[in-house]
């Protein structure tokens, strides 16, 4: 196994095989932007359970609480940055709320503040895969169709494996899992041609093969001088091996191998891990199979390509992209994560004793190996929010403790009553009063008090991300909108 070059590569500011300690959130927020390839991860479900690994197995004591609650788990600071900054993403965390409940609203509210960050730290070139499961998908797919833009959505894979399930009466039995694939901006993406098909084994009930069976040796393959030479088809095949090897071939030279049916959206050749399999298995609770993350980053990314996963849990991503020769990054809350990825990595002959000398020097030790709990210091310029999400132009707010959404609602209350600002209407019951921007943060306004107001909810759609205060209030009164 070759291992990659250790180095600070492109814009990342740690160093290759890093698995950082802690709430992904905090290390997510201290990573330079755009130093990612590719992210590939299997973060919670919303199950609504607890998970816990099992007993006397390589993972035992990793469990972790998949339930969420909006008054325990969501910070305030998260609702008032997505309400003010991000107002396509609050609605689809508001409509989880209304269509399922407050816990579903809290997950993806949990889940969109992470990625943010995710496609910030993302290259324009790079990709994420999100993998999820029908509890909580199609919610996923809005808030991401938010954060990334429904125009850079490339697939929803669906994994379908069996496992035993006893009998249930009441429904079809839930034998899949689901992965959303959006690039940063797929014509960039789509340029750095490091797509590749991946075909199945199965190339007996092809069109070629069938076409071209008599021309076959040795199962699959065509040779110069015994190909079907007045096959148009076959033809185009020949001058594009002619193109790539700048010459003609010899007699009995391979110039075809006929492959299998390209994998489509739809995975049913990779099974999820029996637990009574220990030769993958290490008793994790959500664990997938190497196979599955090795398909993704095979076809989704170039060798020495850097692969990050924000929830690594027993490492399989890792593991994955070490096998594959790319750089990693991962994160985890979990204590034994260390203990883990260091025991899969000696399994799969990655990595050896610190105590051996290394004949071979493409094999890993422990000590290139960084575990750390300190979060990185950034080397760029700080971007908080993604690209074309941002305020064209960030203003410097006046320093000073910043208010919540709630004290600038109360206070604005208190010094202006029940009055729309935009209207000049009174309303009896404050509730229909919104708390909005003088001037836009699409033009460079500040989230300070000094740049609030409040609006009546017709005032505040009308104003949008477009009118300053005065110019709302201009075209109030041409539209015969102001209170007489």
């Amino acid at each position: 196994m070759m291992a990659v070059h250790d180095k600070h590569t492109g814009g990342a500011n740690w160093k290759n095989r890093t698995l950082f300690h802690g709430d992904n959130l905090q290390f997510l927020r201290a990573m330079n932007s755009e130093s990612v390839d590719l992210i590939a991860t299997d973060p919670p479900f919303n199950k609504g359970k607890d998970f816990h690994a099992t007993p006397d197995s390589l993972a035992k004591g990793a469990k972790f609480q998949d339930r969420w609650s909006w008054e325990r788990d969501i910070h305030q600071e998260w609702v008032d940055q997505l309400t003010d900054d991000y107002p396509k993403l609050i609605e689809a965390i508001e409509s989880a709320r209304y269509a399922h409940s407050d816990g579903m609203g809290a997950y993806l509210c949990f889940m969109s503040v992470r990625l943010l960050e995710m496609r910030r730290v993302l290259k324009p070139t790079g990709s994420i895969y999100l993998h999820c499961d029908p509890t909580a998908s199609h919610y996923l797919k809005a808030a991401m169709d938010a954060i990334f833009g429904w125009k850079q959505f490339k697939n929803e894979i669906i994994w379908h494996y069996r496992t035993y399930q006893g009998q249930i009466r009441t429904r079809f039995p839930q034998k899949h899992d689901l992965m959303f694939w959006y690039a940063v901006n797929t014509k960039k993406h789509q340029n750095r041609k490091c797509f590749q098909l991946v075909y199945d084994s199965n190339y007996e009930g092809t069109v070629d093969h069938v076409r071209w069976r008599k021309y076959y040796v040795n199962g699959n393959e065509i040779r110069y001088g015994q190909h079907p030479a007045t096959d148009s088809r076959f033809t185009a095949y020949l001058k594009r091996w002619e193109a790539t090897n700048r010459r003609k071939p010899k007699n009995g030279e391979l110039i075809y191998q006929c492959q299998g049916y390209v994998i489509d959206d739809v995975w049913t050749d990779i099974q999820a891990l029996d637990p009574k399999d220990k030769s993958e298995r290490i008793g994790y609770p959500t664990q997938k199979p190497l196979a599955l993350y090795e398909r993704i980053i095979k076809s989704s990314s170039s060798e020495g390509d850097i692969v990050l996963d924000p929830f690594a849990g027993c490492a399989t991503t890792c593991v994955a992209a070490e096998r594959l020769k790319r750089q990693w990054v991962g994160i985890d809350l979990w204590d034994n994560a260390k203990d883990v990825l260091l025991e899969r990595m000696k399994k799969e002959g990655m990595i050896g004793e610190d105590s051996m000398k290394a004949g071979d020097q493409t094999l890993l030790f422990s000590k290139d190996i960084t575990f750390t709990a300190q979060v990185p210091e950034r080397t760029d310029d700080k971007q908080e929010a993604v690209p074309f999400l941002q305020v064209k132009e960030r203003v410097k707010e006046p320093d000073g403790p910043r208010w919540t959404r709630k004290e600038m609602y109360d206070h604005l209350l208190a010094q202006q009553g029940s009055k729309c600002q935009g209207c000049d209407r009174y309303f009896d019951d404050s509730r229909y009063l919104e708390l909005d921007h003088n001037t836009p943060r699409s033009s460079g306004g500040w989230n300070h008090i000094s740049n609030r107001i409040l609006l009546c909810g017709p005032c505040n759609k009308l104003k949008s991300n477009i009118y300053t205060l005065i110019g709302l209030r201009r075209e109030n009164k041409k539209r015969g909108y102001m209170a007489k």
